[in-house]
């Protein structure tokens, strides 16, 4: 609290501008110089807070970062703003105006929804966090939208609210918590609370059980550029569905409670689904898509004889099926002479970067490998992107 009150004088402000751009190998020389005319504790607030928005640019815009302010926490646990501002689309497609942002940290969520237009209610019970928050939403001009308070989540009133975001705890003093009710608040109160909201959405590790599903939930598994990146159970809207939804686009996949596909030989063309479609257990509906089967029963890997381009999957031209053997795939990319390979790996125990040091590639050609399993066997699908 005290670091975030200096950064907010015209001192703190003038000394984080002239830090901006210090790189980590001359932060030394930079906080000796600037010590000879500022106080010393300003100095090291000004520099770490320089140091978490060049992290923060990741997920923010390099715009948004540079005007806001950020905890290590944080940096690392605060939604990605692609995310967080397809989520607040979301909202508004629903016609909703007013949202309980409840366990807001930093204020990702909260500076999406309204940059919507939607009016926000941010709660956080860390008084250093909703300070952050409450700074964050002065300095991109969106205080008269964003209320913060500093309160326990469990005993803010929210019902004066068209619906109710939640994002718990989901780390630990031992890391990442993956049991919904070790969450904080626990996934059960999140529910309670969000059935008696007209809307609600509950931000969720992507990770969590399908079983752990309410049946009053819409379950929405997203990812960004192919990394996914958490799950959302959405009340009020439609309960019962399954979509994976990937950015940019959006581009949504709807479950059709199609049954798993077949187990089928491997065909010329391999198709890895996006992981949003695999933890949303849509495979089938891209198996559909393309015309394939899987190459194993217990493997996300759809296999077909046609190329049919898809967005919920990378399609691969196979040219090699071989049992798996370090000696001949070394063999067959010393004969066709690849220095490039990229190896991914389903249902394998074998670390990639292990075997690419075993072969050694070298060459001016690129090359896929899969290390997976067909038919139950340790298999290696050799090919390259289509």
């Amino acid at each position: 609290m005290n670091d975030l009150d200096a950064l907010l004088t015209p001192e703190g402000r003038a000394l984080l501008h002239e830090v901006r751009d210090t790189a980590p190998a001359d932060e030394l020389a930079v906080a000796t110089r600037l010590r000879r005319e500022h106080p010393a504790v300003l100095v090291s607030a000004a520099l770490g807070q320089a140091r978490l928005r060049q992290r923060a640019a990741a997920k923010f815009s390099a715009e948004d970062a540079e005007r806001m302010f950020f905890t290590p926490n944080g940096v690392e646990q605060s939604t990605r703003a692609t995310v967080a501002a397809y989520r607040a689309r979301r909202f508004e497609e629903l016609g909703v105006t007013s949202v309980a942002d409840l366990c807001c940290g930093i204020g990702g969520d909260a500076i999406a929804l309204a940059r919507a237009g939607i009016r926000v209610l941010a709660v956080d019970r860390d008084p250093t966090t909703a300070a952050v928050a409450r700074a964050n939403a002065d300095a991109l001009g969106l205080a008269d939208l964003i209320e913060v308070r500093e309160a326990d989540v469990t005993e803010v009133d929210v019902s004066s609210y068209d619906a109710v975001f939640v994002d718990p705890a989901r780390r630990g003093g031992r890391g990442r918590i993956f049991d919904p009710e070790a969450y904080s608040p626990p996934l059960s109160w999140a529910v309670r609370t969000a059935l008696a909201a007209p809307r609600a959405a509950l931000k969720v590790a992507p990770g969590i059980p399908h079983e752990a599903v309410p049946a009053e939930a819409e379950a929405e598994w997203i990812s960004d550029g192919g990394d996914v990146k958490e799950a959302v159970l959405w009340f009020g809207t439609s309960p019962g569905a399954v979509r994976s939804t990937l950015l940019p686009g959006p581009r949504t996949l709807l479950s059709r409670g199609l049954p798993d596909p077949g187990v089928r030989s491997v065909g010329r063309y391999l198709y890895e689904p996006d992981g949003a479609v695999i933890r949303a257990h849509l495979v089938a509906e891209v198996a559909e898509e393309v015309g394939g089967g899987l190459v194993d029963e217990t493997i996300a890997y759809v296999t077909s004889d046609e190329l049919r381009p898809t967005v919920y999957a990378s399609a691969y031209e196979i040219t090699d099926q071989l049992h798996f053997s370090v000696k001949r795939l070394k063999a067959l990319l010393r004969e066709r002479e690849v220095g490039v390979l990229t190896v991914k790996k389903r249902g394998s125990a074998v670390e990639p970067e292990e075997l690419r040091r075993k072969v050694k590639p070298q060459g001016p050609h690129a090359a896929t490998v899969f290390l997976t399993r067909v038919a139950g066997a340790p298999t290696m699908l050799i090919g390259r992107p289509a």
